[in-house]
């Protein structure tokens, strides 16, 4: 255990809260709810950003930018929409601030109250829609696939860091089709990008389906998703992608003159993945020294510690180094030389530890005179001697070793805390001890919501392969609509 973080096993939560801070990831903010994402988790987001963009971009889509203001008006348009954000919505009702009557502070001005309230952007369907309208006039026009980068606010009353915040940061897709089956196969498209980023390079295993109907986005006709087991067998939704149908269409009036000069309405997705995903990471891969980074994640992949007594030392390890970090660089590693003063080594192993660094590399005299550099893996604690001159390339291969390896063990705990419950007695206990659990469900929203009051467990997802036949509902008894993943969830 890392001196100051409380073990997992101790209290998961309070462990959770204790790695961002010692590992410097984010901060409380003023305003309570609000979190400051300091430099390096900033970074980890940075690197999932850009392995989100670039799929993106390949899959043709465009980046913009829409307004964090939105008129209240403009959510009253899609009835579910404004159901499901009502109660987090925060709303600007005047313009400007005055002193107050004794001079001891400020106050609002009440001659500034605005004439419509504004949102502040708890998602951005609404004022996107209504630039649709504007922009979409013909099937020239479509598909129009437009991706955003932003912040959003949601008064959340129960917070925590990364995973639900007042604001946080996020990315929101908004496309726009002729077809429904253009559209789906968008919302599809997506889901898998999702998938791909996930596994391929923050190293989670997801399972991929849809939402059942009281769990969908509001306004949304279906709702995809990727679901994630955390180290405390809870399930976390780690991004969406929804089919939207003309809802969106229809409430704003955007309309296409298709090839038959036929007026019509266009058919919309949205999908959103955000900084929730760095708590994701934390809570799978980490351990009670701290974080454990994917190594394509990682804003440094390989921490360099050199062991000197003095400036002497120090040239001479950089000079001996030289080759390797040139080496290493070409092959695009990210690499930090620790070379401050005045902090014991012993300290500094402890520091890239709690951060997670996938490597870290140590170097002496005795390691110069041997010709050879020492090395620590992060996820497995192995602690081996490299010569120097294969350091580079062996480091290559190990990333990809230590990226793999996180993985696997991963999909290993999730299928190790993966059941199936012959009855509702034996699912009960289950839900108790924690888990994914695979069972038949009824498909009636009587029976999801009885088993949700009784044992706070939901349907994380419809798992696209599933297999509701010969099987019955858990709960009813009936025969099966659905084979479903239930768990307790974040």
């Amino acid at each position: 255990m890392a001196k100051g973080v409380t073990p997992k096993s101790v209290d998961y939560s309070k462990w959770y809260t204790d790695v961002i801070q010692r590992a410097e990831l984010a901060d409380y903010g003023p305003v309570k709810g609000t979190m400051v994402i300091r430099p390096y988790g900033y970074g980890i987001w940075e690197n999932m950003k850009a392995a989100f963009d670039l799929r993106f971009k390949q899959t043709g889509h465009v980046n913009a930018y829409f307004p964090l203001f939105i008129p209240k008006s403009f959510l009253s348009r899609e009835a579910q929409h404004v159901e499901g954000f009502a109660k987090e919505c925060a709303v600007v009702t005047h313009s400007r601030l005055m002193a107050s009557p004794d001079g001891r502070g400020v106050v609002v001005d009440p001659e500034s109250k605005l004439e419509e309230e504004i949102i502040v952007r708890p998602t951005s369907e609404t004022v996107i829609w209504a630039q649709y309208k504007k922009w979409i006039k013909s099937y020239r026009d479509l598909p129009l696939l437009i991706n955003q980068w932003a912040n959003v606010v949601r008064w959340e009353m129960r917070t925590r860091l990364f995973l639900r915040t007042s604001e946080f940061l996020w990315q929101e897709g908004h496309t726009a089709h002729a077809t429904e089956a253009e559209a789906r196969e968008e919302a599809r498209r997506m889901l898998e990008v999702y998938r791909e980023v996930a596994e391929d390079v923050l190293a989670i295993p997801v399972l991929t389906g849809s939402k059942s109907e009281s769990e969908r986005f509001a306004g949304a006709v279906d709702t995809l998703c990727i679901e994630a087991m955390m180290g405390d067998k809870k399930a976390l939704q780690a991004g969406t992608s929804h089919y939207l149908g003309q809802n969106f269409a229809r409430a704003f009036d955007v309309k296409f003159q298709n090839e038959k000069n036929e007026e019509e309405l266009v058919y919309a997705t949205s999908w959103g993945v955000s900084t929730r995903l760095v708590g994701a990471v934390i809570m799978t891969h980490g351990d009670d020294k701290g974080l454990r980074l994917p190594p394509r994640l990682a804003p440094i992949q390989v921490v360099i510690l050199p062991i000197i007594r003095s400036d002497e030392d120090d040239a001479q390890v950089k000079a001996y180094l030289k080759t390797t970090l040139e080496k290493l660089e070409s092959a695009g590693v990210r690499v930090h030389l620790d070379d401050r003063k005045k902090i014991s080594a012993g300290f500094k192993f402890n520091e890239w530890e709690m951060k997670g660094v996938p490597l870290r590399m140590e170097v002496g005299p005795r390691d110069m005179a041997n010709q050879k550099v020492f090395m620590a893996r992060r996820d497995t604690g192995e602690k081996f001697a490299l010569e120097i001159d294969s350091a580079a390339e062996k480091i290559v291969e190990l990333l990809t070793e230590i990226q793999e390896n996180l993985y696997r063990q991963a999909r290993q705990f999730r299928e190790a805390n993966t059941f199936r419950a012959k009855d509702y007695g034996e699912f009960k206990e289950l839900i108790e001890s924690g888990g994914f659990i695979k069972c038949g469900w009824d498909g009636t929203p009587e029976t999801e919501a009885a088993i949700k009051e009784e044992t706070k467990a939901t349907i994380r997802l419809i798992p696209f392969d599933s297999d509701p036949a010969g099987k019955v509902c858990i709960y009813s008894g009936r025969p099966a609509k659905y084979e479903v993943i239930f768990a307790r969830a974040y």
